[in-house]
């Protein structure tokens, strides 16, 4: 049987990471806890929970996540997020590929919960993670937003039974603030790269967006939350060219 490393990257996550880490007992030889120096109670939650824990300033998330991987005692390695807990499904197909790996990576689908309500369109599902591999297998690749587990060889992962659960948002305010925090990033990202959105895109895309989300990609079967996704989503996406825009123009003032 291969032993298996948990590995969790957290900021002042104590609403979330007890679940978490609850949520993988019965599979996880070890958990190990990569904190940003959170001013919460996350980190005293997780050694009360027997977590290994390891600070290590913030290097974004792909950089965290690799050092995150660089840590585990094992070479077989779920990487979970703190609001992320493997489905009972989920759990018992990881137990049953302990026994017997058959492949470099394994995917799943990651199903959310958004204020509440699971989340089952507007492209939020199936939302495919490749999240359970062999370190020596691979590394986290991507820029500053977006990181993903890649194989070596551009490998295709086998797909697993089962959700991970993500617990994303408990109230509005709290995507608001997470889509204030994306788009500063990746406006700074394209704005770097010497992207500068033009009028038209400007224009166009939140509408774009908004109509893709909830009517093409189904949004309005999730209800009320289907419509404040499908349009929390497009206000996110025109905020992302504006800011990249003014970002651009005031580097060329410089």
């Amino acid at each position: 049987m291969e032993k298996l490393s948990v590995v969790i990257i957290t900021y002042n996550e104590e609403r979330n990471i007890a679940r978490c880490i609850t949520g993988v007992k019965e599979i996880a030889d070890e958990v190990v806890v990569i904190d940003s120096n959170s001013i919460d109670a996350t980190v005293d939650v997780c050694k009360s929970m027997g977590a290994r824990v390891i600070q290590q300033p913030f290097l974004g998330y792909t950089e965290q996540k690799n050092f995150a991987v660089a840590q585990a005692s094992f070479n077989f390695v779920l990487s979970l997020d703190a609001d992320e807990v493997p489905s009972t499904e989920l759990l018992q197909s990881i137990k049953e590929i302990k026994e017997n790996p058959q492949a470099n990576g394994y995917s799943m689908n990651r199903l959310t919960n958004y204020c509440g309500s699971w989340v089952k369109h507007c492209g939020w599902y199936p939302d495919r993670k490749l999240r359970l591999f062999f370190k020596d297998k691979g590394s986290w690749v991507g820029g500053a937003l977006h990181e993903k587990y890649q194989l070596k060889n551009h490998q295709e992962p086998v797909l697993l039974k089962g959700d991970i659960l993500h617990y994303s948002y408990y109230s509005i305010d709290d995507h608001i603030m997470q889509v204030d925090k994306f788009t500063a990033i990746s406006s700074k990202e394209l704005a770097d790269k010497g992207y500068c959105p033009s009028t038209l895109k400007l224009v166009s895309a939140a509408p774009v967006k908004f109509f893709r989300d909830y009517i093409l990609k189904l949004g309005f079967l999730d209800g009320y939350a289907g419509f404040q996704i499908s349009k929390i989503s497009a206000f996110a996406t025109y905020l992302k060219y504006a800011r990249t825009r003014d970002l651009y123009r005031i580097k060329q003032q410089k």
